[in-house]
């Protein structure tokens, strides 16, 4: 699938496929590449969701037709090549009561014990399909059916920085303090999003994640907050 749609004065929307899957998410990462070999100067931005790419561009140096037609090149070109993979990222987690106020609960759901879970949400390799929400939310699948869990009928008004969640068959490691309805089973010393540095985010779309459980002391000496 490729479809190619205006989305403003200087933007097209680029469609790659359907619904959420590791194939799609690649092709999208892909797709990324390509645009930005593609377009060059003229681009000002890319950004990439579940299974489409909003590419906007400069309209002083080109137009429309112009980048519909560069756009669509470059992707039938490449669209027989295998798609990157992305990199495997790893990130800490101290999996508890005290650190996941819903680990027991979920658990309990789930007719799995806490140690259970745990075991189950680090054995999965996650994509990264889509960042949104917050400046450095990403958002990450597939968690496995046994896991899987409902948001919160009513959302938290604060969830901690750090905070890793499960939402239906999504997980996520809030990057700041904010309101949330996932369902909280740990915490990540990582930041997932510092301005100050660059690259501002440890993952990118596209990317895999692997949780890693660690203990309190170690969640404490990577610089996690209690």
């Amino acid at each position: 699938m490729l479809e190619i749609h205006s989305a403003g004065e200087n933007a097209v929307m680029v469609y790659l496929g359907e619904g959420q899957s590791p194939e799609v998410s690649a092709r999208v990462q892909q797709a990324c590449k390509d645009i930005e070999v593609a377009l060059g100067a003229d681009l000002i931005d890319l950004v990439p969701s579940y299974a489409s790419v909003l590419v906007i561009y400069q309209p002083l140096t080109t137009d429309h037709l112009s980048v519909h037609s560069r756009v669509r090149l470059a992707l039938i070109a490449t669209q027989s090549t295998a798609p990157d993979s992305g990199r495997l990222v790893h990130l800490p987690v101290w999996y508890d009561h005290e650190s996941g106020p819903d680990l027991q609960s979920l658990a309990e759901t789930a007719g799995l014990t806490p140690e259970q879970v745990i075991d189950i949400h680090q054995a999965t390799e996650y994509r990264v399909y889509a960042i949104g929400f917050a400046p450095g939310f990403a958002y990450l699948g597939e968690v496995d059916p046994r896991i899987a869990t409902p948001r919160k009928t009513t959302p938290r008004q604060k969830v901690p920085a750090g905070a890793v969640a499960i939402a239906d068959a999504q997980t996520a490691v809030y990057p700041a303090p904010s309101p949330g309805g996932w369902n909280l089973i740990g915490l990540c010393p990582q930041p997932m999003f510092d301005p100050n540095n660059e690259p501002n985010m440890p993952v990118s779309v596209g990317d895999r994640v692997r949780f890693e459980a660690v203990s309190r002391q170690r969640y404490l000496e990577l610089g996690g907050q209690l």
